[in-house]
This record gives structure tokens, C-alpha cells and sequence, in this order.
């Protein structure tokens, strides 16, 4: 496309449509381009200027991005792909979105109204796979537009729904003779006249839950992901951080809010739930005094976020929850005091109203001994040895304390793969406002990261962006390196090569020790589940990136420091690190999973 943006002859839906996108904050579009939204196309052609279209390799690929630049800004993140099979190849990147709380619009072009039913080639929205319900029952909203009298509403209702507190993935189907009528309404001068506000705390239920937490010998915080946009407020991070040190109160967060308390701070006890940390353990089991209160903050207290519901999560005392969703609070422990509120509020207030309680000066000194006690006695780490390890073939651990080294001082977003990546990501890294951390643990898609890192360099030029991925994910979507090349966006992917899908074939190695058929032969799952040894190094290499293999922990600090170097001007970065292949991510330490006697 021509970057120079010319002025529409005449104000179309679909430049109303990029009129709102840009309203909100959106700075490009990803996607794939076919007839169902050519309409759209001439009108992005004439804005391509301030709102290019990034064109993908495959509509998944541009979903996920679209994803990681909501992640990695807060800003909308938009998908315009075309009909029929184009719809289609979205929805485990929208899907992936909605569970995740991001704010993310996909459109889906559609054949002109007029051949509805006809048999129109891709035809989506009326054919036997009914687009439209399909977007219905994955995300949040879902709308076909089919009016000029209509339109502005129903992209006003999409975009409420997005940026609604939780946040979400919404959708709208667009016939492309549709798209290229007459606007009849313009966008807003501002956002705020269609928003939504969300539920707050009343102040009564703030006092409850500041009088059962003074009350407490040992209490303790949890933040789950619910909380990510909240502390993106300087202001809100620093009243929750100023709470918890003011009564010594130690904060944990589940796997997916990984980082949203600082956790590098004194009272943090880093992550609970999957690949927990160790720390957490200790503060929850220690009986002098007993663990007596827990207050969760913006999680849905799944599997992972619980490490499978374990008993002792729950505290010899009050526990209490707040959310924005109603439809979660209590659903998964019994509550002594059910919140519902958006959690940036609370936080604040909380901290504010905070003064007016009495707190046992003595009990707090004897927390804060208690907190620095359990940190100096006890590694945070399943394994330290791995974490410091230099031998070779690498071991994943000693990826993740590099990586730490290196980018101490750079801003960094990593987003992490689903595989084992993410046991050793949400375990070994230390996330924290300078080192952001992204899993995707809601719907843990394979591929989420490789495509998700292209959209986090675009919404942060300034960070270092990197996809901590395995072999068999990277394969998944790999293609999108070229997305990076053709766009000069300095990626950098770090890819765990073991030649294996290692979570299946250890999580099968475990599952199946009962049957004494392959119970001696752990090497069955092995073979079942190999990838035939691909050269990732010359597949990176031929889709545009700059790739090395390596080997161990020095030869990975070399390449991490060049890719970095490259990734500033615009190259996309592969780094393929020859794991070791026997080791198993501490998914559930034998701490939290004692074995059966």
C-alpha cells in the first residue's frame, strides 16, 4: 500500500469504522486481506498513513498479535480478516483473548448482503458454519453490521464491550457492500460518551475487609491477572505497594499475573499456583503464628491459579475476594466476605482507609521478621543448582537466569508459550514493572508467543521483546517471522529445542507408569511425540531472521546480547538453545504435592 494517506471522497461505514479504531488508541491492524473485506481495504488505503495494515501469515498469527499489543500497551488490539475461512483461522487467537481479559477487536468481512443464501464463495455469517454464532459463543460480543442507520452503534457496543471492566474480545461481521455505503453518524470527540463504569467497592465492604485483615496474625495477599490493567497506574502499584509495607503483609500473585507485584520487593512471595515458587509454601504452613487471612484480588481461583484447589490455600481464618465479575467471587472457595469492584478502585481505596484502622504495632514487626526469616533461610527456586548451572546442553533454568542478567537494565516484555516453556518462565523469571511476563495460561494455546511477541514490539519499541517458546509452539507459527521481516519489527525469539512435544511426553511418562506394558519403556512417548529433528536455525534463517544455535549458558549470553543488538534496528532475532532434554519443569514441587504414604 501507499503510505501517503489521502482524504475519502466520500465518509464510508468503513471509514467510520477505522475513525473509531483510531479513537481508541489503535496504531495499526493485523490480519490477513481477501474479497470479503475489500471495501475496507480502499478505505484503509486512504488512512493507511496513520493506521497501516500489518498483513500476516495466517489469521491466528494476526489474532495473537493483536493480543500481545493489548498486553504489552493496554491499547486496543485489532484483527480484520476476511471471510469464511478467514473467520475461521481467527477464532483460537480470539478465543485465547476473551479467557485472557484482553481488549481485542476482530472484524470478519462477509459476502455483499445480496447473496446471502445463494452460495457465494467463503460466504461465513449464512452458511451451515454460522460465523456469527460461532463469534458469539467465543467472545464477549458479536454483531453483523448491516445498516448505515445501525452501524455506529453496534461498533460503539463492540468497543464498550472491549474496553468493559473485565476486558474482553469482541466481534463484528461486515458484507462488504455494507462497509462501502455512506456513513450517516461520526465518532465521537471521545471514548467517554459510549464507556461503561465499572462497579466500585462500596466503602462499607473496604472496611470489612481492612477490620479482617487487622484482625490477622498472618495474612496475605493474592493478585491474579484481573489486576494487570489496574497497575498499570503508577498511582495504583504504588498504593498496593505502599499497603503491603505499611502492615507487612507479604503478596503473592498466580502464574498468569506474574510481576504485577514487583518481585524483587521484600514482601513479595513471587508466584502460587502452576510452577509455583517455593516461598509461598512456607508462609502458608508455618504455625507460629498460624496462616489466618487471605485477601485475592482480581483472580478467578482456577486450577492454575490454586495449584488444583490444594486445602491449605485456604486460611485458618477469614478469606475474602473481589472482582469485577460477580460470576467468580466465591465460586471456587467459600468466602467470609464477597467483594465485587474493579481493582485499580479498591486497591486505592483500600490503601486511603488503610489509616483509620488499628494495627498491632508488635504483630506487623513480627510479620516482617517472619517474611525477611522465610527469604533467608530458603532459596525461591525448586533447584538452584539448575538456575546457576553453565553445562551443556543448556538447562532451561540457566536461560531464564541469563536472561535476567542480561536485560537488567532494559525494559523487557517477554511473552510466554504454552509447553514447558512456561513452567521454567513462571518459576526461574523474576517479573517485575521493568520485566514484564505474559503467559497465556487461561486457554494456553501453542504459538501464543511467537505471533504475540511481533504485536508487544510494535505497542513497545522502547523494550526488548522477547517469545520464550518450545520447538514444536514455534513450529506452530514460525511463518510470522516473515510478518517481522517484511515489517522490519525487531522481535527476538528464544526457542527451547529438545526435538519433542516434552510436556506431553512427560505428562504421559507420568499418567501411564500403571500400565506395565510401557511402564518400562519411558522412551514410547518419546518416539511418538518427536519432531524429526528439523533444523530451526535454517527455518528461522529462511523466513528473514538472523538465527545461531546454542549450546550452553555462556554461548547463549553471547547471543543474547547481539540479538538484542540487531532486534534495535529492526531485524527479527532466533535464538535455538539445545536443551536438556531430561529435566521436567517444576510444575508441582514436592512441597505442595507430598508424596502418598
Amino acid at each position: 500500500m501507499d503510505s501517503t494517506a489521502r482524504a475519502p471522497a466520500i465518509k464510508t461505514i468503513g471509514h467510520l469504522l477505522l475513525d473509531y479504531l483510531q479513537l481508541e488508541g489503535a496504531q495499526q491492524i493485523f490480519g490477513v486481506p481477501g474479497g470479503g473485506i475489500m471495501g475496507l481495504l480502499e478505505d484503509l488505503y486512504s488512512t493507511t498513513a496513520t493506521l497501516p495494515y500489518i498483513v500476516c501469515r495466517h489469521e491466528t498469527g494476526a489474532a495473537y498479535m493483536a493480543d500481545g499489543y493489548y498486553r504489552a500497551s493496554g491499547k486496543l488490539g485489532a484483527v480484520l480478516v476476511t471471510s469464511g475461512p478467514g473467520a475461521t483461522n481467527a477464532i483460537t487467537g480470539v478465543m485465547n483473548a476473551e479467557a485472557a481479559g484482553s481488549a481485542v477487536l476482530v472484524m470478519t468481512g462477509e459476502v455483499a448482503e445480496q447473496y446471502f443464501g445463494m452460495g457465494y464463495l467463503q460466504e461465513g455469517i449464512d452458511g451451515k458454519a454460522d460465523v456469527n454464532a460461532i463469534y458469539t459463543a467465543l467472545c464477549a460480543s458479536s454483531a453483523v453490521v448491516v445498516s448505515p442507520s445501525s452501524a455506529g452503534r453496534l461498533i460503539e457496543s463492540a468497543l464498550r464491550t472491549a474496553f468493559a471492566t473485565p476486558r474482553h474480545a469482541a466481534h463484528l461481521s461486515l458484507p462488504w457492500d455494507v462497509t462501502m455505503q455512506p456513513a450517516l453518524t461520526q465518532a465521537p470527540a471521545s471514548p467517554d460518551v459510549y464507556r461503561s463504569t465499572p462497579a466500585v467497592a462500596s466503602d462499607a465492604r473496604i472496611a470489612d475487609a481492612l477490620d479482617l485483615l487487622a484482625a490477622a496474625k498472618r495474612p496475605l495477599i493474592l493478585i491474579g491477572n484481573g489486576c494487570r490493567e489496574a497497575v498499570r497506574d503508577a498511582q495504583t502499584i504504588g498504593a498496593l505497594v505502599r499497603f503491603a509495607e505499611t502492615q507487612a503483609i507479604p503478596v503473592m500473585t498466580t502464574a498468569d499475573g506474574k510481576g504485577l507485584f514487583p518481585e524483587d520487593h521484600a514482601l513479595s512471595l513471587r508466584s502460587y499456583g502452576l510452577a509455583n515458587c517455593v516461598w509461598p509454601y512456607y508462609w502458608m504452613t508455618q504455625t507460629d503464628p498460624a496462616y489466618d487471612a487471605l485477601l485475592v484480588i482480581g483472580s478467578g481461583m482456577g486450577e492454575l491459579a490454586t495449584d488444583k484447589w490444594k486445602p491449605f490455600l485456604k486460611p485458618q481464618g477469614k478469606m475474602i475476594q473481589l472482582d469485577a465479575d460477580p460470576r467468580i467471587i466465591g465460586r471456587d472457595y467459600p468466602l467470609d466476605l464477597g467483594i465485587e469492584g474493579e481493582a485499580g478502585d479498591f486497591i486505592r481505596r483500600l490503601d486511603k482507609a488503610a489509616g483509620s484502622v488499628k494495627w498491632d504495632a508488635a504483630t506487623v514487626t513480627v510479620r516482617r521478621e517472619k517474611m525477611a526469616a522465610i527469604k533467608a533461610q530458603h532459596s525461591p527456586f525448586d533447584d538452584p543448582a539448575a538456575y546457576a548451572s553453565e553445562t551443556a546442553p543448556v538447562h532451561p533454568a540457566a536461560l531464564c537466569r541469563v536472561m535476567q542478567e542480561v536485560l537488567a537494565d532494559a525494559p523487557t516484555v517477554v511473552m510466554l508459550d504454552a509447553g514447558n516453556c512456561v513452567g521454567w518462565g513462571v518459576h526461574y523469571l523474576i517479573g517485575g514493572p521493568g520485566f514484564e511476563v505474559h503467559p497465556s495460561l487461561d486457554m494456553g494455546p501453542m504459538g501464543f508467543s511467537v505471533g504475540a511477541v511481533i504485536g508487544a514490539r510494535l505497542a513497545r519499541p522502547d523494550a526488548v521483546c522477547i517469545a520464550f517458546t518450545g520447538d514444536g509452539a514455534f513450529m506452530m507459527q514460525g511463518a510470522e517471522i516473515s510478518t517481522a521481516q517484511r515489517n522490519s519489527i525487531g522481535a527476538i525469539w528464544i526457542v527451547l529445542q529438545d526435538n519433542d512435544l516434552a510436556m506431553v511426553t512427560q505428562g504421559m511418562g507420568v499418567a501411564a507408569k500403571a500400565d506395565p506394558a510401557i511402564a518400562n519403556d519411558p522412551a514410547v512417548w518419546r518416539k511418538m511425540f518427536s519432531l524429526g529433528s528439523p533444523d530451526l536455525v535454517q527455518y528461522a534463517r529462511g523466513l528473514g531472521a538472523e538465527a545461531c544455535l546454542v549450546n550452553d549458558a555462556a554461548e547463549f549470553r553471547t547471543a543474547l546480547l547481539a540479538a538484542i543488538e540487531g532486534a534495535a534496528v529492526g531485524r527479527p532475532q532466533a535464538i535455538i538453545a539445545a536443551i536438556d532434554r531430561t529435566v521436567i519443569p517444576p510444575y508441582y514441587t514436592p512441597l505442595y504435592t507430598p508424596p502418598k504414604v
